[in-house]
């Protein structure tokens, strides 16, 4: 990449179901190198905070992960990144801390409404990941991992693959069938939204390219565009930066 022209940014990059703040890996480095900021916090009971997995954990206690990392870390006019079910969370947290966010970008990622779940944005999907779930010490958890899992994430570069299989958790199901209540105070924020171009069939495109002002960029490549195209999502999040 080259060396950015715009301003300096933070963002704070909000990964998807099953995944941590290990996967932005690439894109942060990227980002780093052109002189911004980067967070990249992992949502409780997941990646390297799998080990306090609970019974209570489900989407409100995921956005108040973000929120806390947004207070504590003393962030304001952060562009906030969601990808995936990472989209429900930046939603809930744009509501809960609006005076700490400047822009959100989807990032392949669900676009709730108030009172939806993931379970009703993506319904299909979460049934299928529900059926090969399982319960363990009162969690019910989906997206269980198995061998050259990123696939179902549309990764298939073999060192990707091996990188992901040790670092990819279970999610706990709560989280996806909790509907979403917002109250209206991110409603001026700006957004964005990347997708792939597997998931454009599935998205009301000119519904998403108003709310955003035409900031709506396709890339064509897998669901995990931060691990496989990291060049092209670092490129877009500066152009975000630089207005």
């Amino acid at each position: 990449m080259t060396a950015s022209t715009g301003r300096t940014a933070t963002y704070v990059l909000v990964h998807g179901g099953g995944h941590g703040g290990w996967c932005y890996q690439k894109v942060a480095r990227r980002l780093r190198a052109l002189g911004h900021e980067v967070y990249a916090p992992t949502l409780t009971g997941l990646g390297e905070r799998a080990h306090l997995l609970g019974p209570d954990i489900d989407l409100d206690s995921q956005i108040d992960d973000v929120v806390k990392v947004l207070q504590f870390e003393g962030l304001r006019d952060v562009i906030l990144v969601g990808h995936s079910y990472g989209g429900m969370v930046i939603t809930g947290v744009a509501d809960r801390a609006a005076d700490r966010v400047g822009h959100v970008v989807y990032l392949d990622a669900a676009n709730p409404e108030d009172g939806q779940s993931l379970e009703d944005v993506a319904g299909p999907m979460m049934a299928m990941a529900r059926q090969a779930g399982r319960t363990v010490d009162g969690v019910e958890l989906v997206l269980w991992p198995f061998p050259g899992a990123g696939q179902f994430y549309g990764v298939t570069d073999p060192d990707d693959l091996a990188w992901m299989d040790d670092k990819l958790t279970p999610h706990p199901w709560k989280c996806f069938e909790q509907k979403l209540r917002l109250t209206g105070a991110a409603a001026k924020i700006s957004q964005s939204h990347i997708v792939c171009t597997s998931t454009l069939e599935g998205r009301d495109v000119e519904t998403l390219k108003a709310r955003a002002e035409g900031r709506f960029w396709a890339i064509d490549t897998g669901h995990d565009l931060m691990i496989t195209e990291p060049d092209r999502v670092a490129e877009l999040l500066d152009r975000v930066a630089r207005g």
